[in-house]
């Protein structure tokens, strides 16, 4: 029975993925949170889910790699400097980053990376939250970004437009751009447009409980348990 520890374990995604550790008939091996020390956590664990916050992902990585194990990161808001570190951890543990644990957001990334390799239209990302959260554009569209940006053999930061106000001019063509809206109790909505001359494409998911995340979580969590150091992706998960 493998044992899965979490790092905020307090939060509503921490509180969903305990249990989704029970449903799926693993072992809660113990949370900590931004104020806790990590090791312990670590120590008890055979691999961790982290769900915390940006300012205390160096610290848990830290701990994951001192104890040597395998840690999922579905931590968002991440700037450049953590995934840096990412990488760094990566060299001694198993590390799977992402901005969405969902098993459809995950399918719905590689239909995207599909269609932007075939439509040479325009890309825009649009997405709806709950007034709660503190990120935008959220880690889901920059996943789906990433993905209709390699799909276009090219990186989100050369394709990024994240707003649009006043006289913008007409839109620069291959450009991703992106909108976020947030309001009310809303999980997460994100669809990914493709408008075209005279006909648009649009993929969409909508997540309609957490547990839809934190069920993926933990799958994330034993698939990743068994692997050598390295960095991984949800895709990996599901061999796409």
């Amino acid at each position: 029975m493998t044992a899965i520890g979490i790092y905020g374990s307090a939060g509503r995604m921490g509180r969903a993925i305990a249990l989704a550790i029970e449903a799926a008939g693993a072992r809660h091996a113990g949370g900590a949170d931004a104020q806790d020390d990590p090791a312990p956590v670590a120590a008890a664990a055979a691999v961790l889910v982290d769900f915390s916050a940006p300012a205390a992902l160096e610290r848990h990585l830290d701990a994951a790699r001192r104890a040597g194990k395998p840690i999922v990161v579905g931590t968002t808001g991440l700037r450049d400097r953590h995934q840096l570190l990412i990488d760094a951890a990566a060299r001694d543990i198993a590390v799977l980053q992402t901005g969405n644990t969902s098993l459809g957001v995950t399918l719905l990334a590689q239909l995207v990376r599909e269609a932007a390799a075939k439509l040479d239209w325009d890309i825009e990302i649009v997405e709806m939250h709950h007034k709660h959260k503190v990120d935008a554009p959220s880690g889901t569209s920059l996943l789906l970004g990433e993905a209709a940006a390699a799909g276009r053999g090219s990186t989100l930061g050369e394709l990024r437009v994240d707003s649009r106000a006043g006289l913008t001019g007409a839109r620069t063509e291959g450009t991703i751009g992106f909108a976020s809206l947030r309001g009310g109790s809303v999980i997460g909505d994100h669809s990914v447009v493709f408008a075209g001359d005279g006909e648009r494409v649009e993929l969409t998911h909508l997540a309609q409980d957490r547990t839809t995340f934190a069920h993926g979580a933990v799958r994330a969590a034993l698939w990743l348990a068994a692997r050598p150091a390295g960095r991984y992706r949800m895709r990996d998960v599901l061999d796409l």
